[in-house]
Formats: C-alpha cells, sequence, structure tokens
C-alpha cells in the first residue's frame, strides 16, 4: 500500500531523470498495476496449493530484488520492467499474507485484533507513502523511493523464516485454464481501465479491452464449475454479506484514490507546497484512521451492530468527501484538514468490520482464495475508481474553461471545478457503499448476561470478541 502512493510523488522527478515523455510517464504506475491486479487471482490460490509461508517469501523476496533494480536503473524501459516484476512479486505476497494472519490466528478475539493492526496498516498506508515520498525526494534523491523498500524486505524475509509456520500443501492438480483465463481476464480489465483514464471510455482499445476482459472472466466462472482445485471455489459466493462486503470494498476504495489523487495535484499545483509537505499535509489522515480504528474495534464494536458501524463511518467519509466540493481556487490548507480527519475517522471506523464480514466462515482451506478477493476489489476499485473520477474531471475542467471569471487563473480555475465535480462523484460512491452494507445481514448485539440469537450473522461470529480486544498503538 505504501508503494501504490510513493511512487506517484516522485514522478516529476522521475520524468525529468529518465526522460519520459508525459505520455509515458503514466506507465510506471500502470505497469505495477497491471502486473498486480491481473495475478492476483492466481496469486492468492498458488499460497493454498504450495504452501502461503513459502508463496509469501517468494513474493517479497521478488519484490525487494525488483525494488532495488528500479532504484538503480538509468533506462526508462528498465524502470517500467521493474515496476513490472514489482507487481508480480506483490500479486504473490499481498493474498498470502492476509491468509497466515487469518490461519494463524483464530476466529473470535485474537484474529479481530490482528485484523485491526493490518487493515488500519493497510488503509493506513497510502497515506505514509506519501508522507515518506516527500521526505526521501526532498532529502535524498528519487531512487529512495525504490530503495526503501530494499533493508524493509530483507528484515522481512529474515524474520518471516523464524516466525512464520508453513502451511500444508494441497493435492491435486494445478488449474491451468482457471489460470490463464483469470489472469488475462484480470488483466484485460485492468489495462482497459488504465487506458480509459489516459484515452477515454470511448476509445476503441478501452472498449475491445474491456469487453476482452470480461469475456474471459466468464470463461473462468465456467472453468472454474468444472475445475477439480479451482483458482476461485465459486462456493465463495454464496454468502450474502460476504458477496457485499467485496462490492462495499470496491466502491469505499475508489472514492479514496481519486481523493489522493485530486488533493495531491491540488495541494503542490494550487497551493504549491513542496513534496515534503505535501506528504506531511495528510498526515492528519493518518493519525484520525489510527485513533478510530483503535475506538472501533476496543469500544464501539462490542455495542453496536457492525453493519450499522460501517454504515455510520463511510457516512462520515461521505460527509467528508462533500466538505471538499466547497474547494476553490483561494482555499488554503484549513479547507482541506477537516475532510482530512473525517475520511480518516470514517475509514478507520468502518474497515475493521468491512474486512471481517469479506473473511468471517471461510474455511482455512479457502483463505488464499478468500484474501485474494479482498486485494481484487481494493486493487480493481482504485484503478476504476481513478478511471471514472479523471473522466469526470476531465469533462468538468473542459467545461470550465469556457467560463473563466475575469482575473482568474485559466488552468487554476479549470482544474478546482473538474476537482469539485469528481469529489461529488466520489461522495456518491461513497452512498452507495452506505447502502450496500445496509443490506447485508442485521446483527442484534445483546446487552451481555442476556442470551445470545441462535441465528447469527458472519460478521456477529467474526466481531464478537471485539469488546475484549486491544489495538496495540503504532
Amino acid at each position: 500500500m505504501l508503494d501504490a502512493t510513493i511512487v506517484n510523488i516522485a514522478l516529476p522527478d522521475i520524468q525529468s531523470a529518465l526522460s519520459f515523455s508525459p505520455t509515458n510517464l503514466s506507465w510506471v504506475l500502470n505497469a505495477y498495476t497491471l502486473a498486480f491486479g491481473g495475478l492476483l487471482l492466481l496469486g492468492a490460490r498458488a499460497g493454498d496449493l504450495y504452501g502461503r509461508k513459502r508463496v509469501f517469501l517468494a513474493g517479497i523476496a521478488l519484490f525487494t530484488v525488483a525494488s532495488l533494480a528500479g532504484g538503480l536503473t538509468d533506462s526508462a524501459a528498465l524502470l517500467l520492467a521493474a515496476r513490472f516484476v514489482q507487481g508480480i512479486g506483490a500479486a504473490f505476497a499481498s493474498p498470502s499474507a492476509l491468509a497466515l494472519l487469518m490461519i494463524t490466528f483464530s476466529e473470535g478475539r485474537e484474529r479481530t485484533r490482528a485484523l485491526g493492526l493490518y487493515t488500519a496498516v493497510s488503509i493506513g498506508g497510502s497515506a505514509v507513502g506519501l508522507i515518506t515520498g516527500g521526505i526521501l525526494i526532498e532529502w535524498v534523491s528519487w531512487r529512495w523511493v525504490f530503495f526503501v523498500n530494499v533493508p524493509i524486505g530483507l528484515a522481512l524475509l529474515a524474520l518471516a523464516r523464524i516466525s512464520l509456520t508453513e502451511t500444508a500443501r494441497n493435492t491435486g492438480k494445478v488449474d491451468v485454464p482457471g489460470a490463464v483465463t483469470s489472469t488475462f481476464g484480470m488483466g484485460a480489465i485492468v489495462y482497459g481501465i488504465v487506458r480509459a483514464a489516459s484515452d477515454g471510455w470511448a476509445d476503441q482499445l478501452t472498449i475491445g479491452s474491456l469487453a476482452f476482459g470480461v469475456v474471459l472472466l466468464g470463461l473462468f466462472a465456467l472453468v472454474e464449475t468444472r475445475a477439480s482445485m479451482p483458482i476461485t471455489p465459486l462456493r465463495m459466493f454464496t454468502n450474502r454479506t460476504r458477496n457485499l462486503s467485496y462490492l462495499a470494498r470496491l466502491t469505499l476504495v475508489a472514492s479514496m484514490f481519486g481523493m489522493f489523487f485530486f488533493l495531491t495535484q491540488f495541494l503542490q499545483d494550487v497551493l504549491h507546497y513542496s513534496a515534503l509537505m505535501t506528504g506531511l499535509a495528510f498526515l492528519p489522515l493518518t493519525i484520525a484512521l489510527f485513533a478510530a480504528s483503535q475506538l472501533s474495534t476496543r469500544e464501539l464494536a462490542a455495542r453496536i451492530d457492525p453493519r450499522v458501524l460501517m454504515a455510520a463511518g463511510i457516512t462520515l467519509s461521505g460527509l467528508g468527501m462533500l466538505w471538499l466540493t466547497q474547494l476553490s481556487a483561494t482555499s488554503g490548507y484549513a479547507m482541506i484538514l477537516g475532510p482530512l480527519v473525517m475520511v480518516g475517522l470514517g475509514n478507520g471506523t468502518a474497515f475493521v468490520p468491512l474486512t471481517s464480514a469479506a473473511l468471517a466462515g471461510v474455511e482455512p482451506k479457502d483463505a488464499g482464495a478468500a484474501s485474494g478477493l479482498v486485494n481484487v476489489m481494493q486493487q480493481v476499485g482504485g484503478s476504476l475508481g481513478l478511471a471514472a473520477l479523471v473522466t469526470v474531471f476531465g469533462s468538468a475542467s473542459k467545461s470550465a474553461l469556457h467560463a473563466v471569471p475575469a482575473g482568474d487563473d485559466p488552468r487554476v480555475y479549470s482544474f478546482v471545478q473538474g476537482a469539485q465535480s469528481a469529489f461529488a462523484v466520489a461522495a456518491g460512491l461513497l452512498a452507495v457503499t452506505v447502502v450496500l452494507v445496509l443490506l447485508m445481514r442485521s446483527t442484534h448485539r445483546p446487552h451481555r448476561g442476556t442470551e445470545l440469537p441462535s441465528e447469527r450473522s458472519p460478521i456477529a461470529d467474526e466481531i464478537e470478541s471485539l469488546e475484549y480486544a486491544e489495538l496495540d498503538a503504532v
């Protein structure tokens, strides 16, 4: 998650150092996105088949080597290749990490505490990436946005060998048709979304790529009904609450990625913040997020129905997003601070029960597949949301150029008008997310000492001991 944003803030320096054209520069991000999104389902199932610790270590090792290569290269083409390999490593390591957490901690108090930490670090990683990137670029060099992964990766490899226990390997044939259709189907979908952000939704290659991806994923679903060891067992989609949690994650992340994208540009291009100041500007969001995660895990979830808790948190984030629609060319940082805190508090409140809902009731043998689906929804949601919001931004910006008030900078005015429209659509996505979580099965929390109802939702099983859980200070 840190790597998803730390490179963003280094793009101007990378473009200058390696002579990227404006068109090709976006592929510093897209090469990673394409490999990561395309291989997530395969990477998730590989852990179930070959051992999650083994696959996790292999993914981290590949990611670390690619990071070193990216920092050392003086070639634009080699940097793109390194970013693609980073994406491959992440696609195998990320789902295995969450799967290892699931099997290490049993459902209830221990797993909830672990998920609280995992979720807080995960959704805080984007903001931390902006801060870290700003510091490294300001004080050292853009190359250190890649080099920073190397000592972390080496330490992780050493500690993981000592502390993690290998999981049993499943016997059976590898689902080759499923692997091929899922990888190329997801890759085509991600490529289509990425291209839409730069070339528009009406672009023929965009339409063709999305259509090809949909056909392949449809074929993938058919293959999975007949496979003895499917990449993604279709039984994962038999639980309504789990399915709604996947969709809610997709729309929630879609909204958040747009916020980071446009606020970063506003801070640097309108307020003229340095890379370091831009990163530090997001610090209140990270602090609010960790604080809300702790409060949600320790106090609120023990007293409030999880779906109500999720809806309240996402509503707070939505109100913060609506506040950002009032941004103007004369707005200062004070105008941004309030929304950042609201979004941090809202997401921190909602993400722990949302993650629990996606994993509750999953059998250990399907832990990798379940983790992969969580990552897929997050990845596709971010790419899809950014492409959609960039499209809205572009249309509104062009329209604004025809009505620039006298004395205003046309570039700044059109940017602000486009960003306002994008924030409005992002708020709409959060409203959809609230509806999705309210459609989940209701959990009525009784007072302590009363008898529990006989029928419990999957979220209730995962959240039951939140009353006793403690979230370590980070």
